[in-house]
């Protein structure tokens, strides 16, 4: 289920791969907590700049980030250890792009990698004025990233039926 051009976009739809991001941070004792384990909020601001570079990549705009879904802290990092972000896009609406981004732990003398966190971040396209502005679409080359489009549907359906947003 390929989605076409953004009809209000004059850039061609793009595949997920063209603006694939690979980020990777070192560890250090300024990163973490009194534990020796990186603090939650430092991976969440390199899944930020992962993220948002993936979506920069694909608007060839600035964008702002408008929600984290699903960030999932399934093991610690610790000092020393090796930090390997990888961003993709999942979905594209008008003006948003979805882009999953998964975290994983290499610890460098064992050669060890998990993965240690997973998330969406959805951005929005900002023309020159800070205003939302059309983005390409998305053409999913996979089954794994025709299934993620779908699943991305679901996940922006539930997101705008259950805004933590007060009225």
């Amino acid at each position: 289920m390929s989605e076409p051009a953004n009809p209000q976009s004059q850039t061609p739809a793009k595949p997920p791969a063209a603006s694939a991001v690979e980020m990777t941070e070192l560890v250090l004792p300024n990163d973490a907590n009194l534990l020796g384990n990186l603090l939650g909020g430092r991976m969440m601001h390199w899944m930020d700049i992962a993220g948002g570079m993936a979506a920069i990549r694909h608007a060839n705009r600035n964008v702002a980030t408008i929600v984290v879904d699903c960030l999932d802290f399934r093991h610690p990092v610790h000092v020393g250890e090796i930090v390997t972000l990888k961003a993709k896009l999942t979905w594209v609406g008008r003006t948003s792009m979805e882009v999953v981004i998964h975290a994983y732990a290499e610890n460098p003398m064992s050669g060890t990698v998990i993965l240690t966190n997973t998330a969406y971040f959805t951005f929005v396209a900002l023309d020159d004025a800070g205003k939302p502005t059309p983005v390409p679409g998305l053409t999913p080359e996979t089954d794994a990233e025709r299934q993620e489009w779908q699943a991305a549907a679901e996940r922006r359906r539930k997101r705008l039926s259950n805004s933590c947003r007060t009225p």
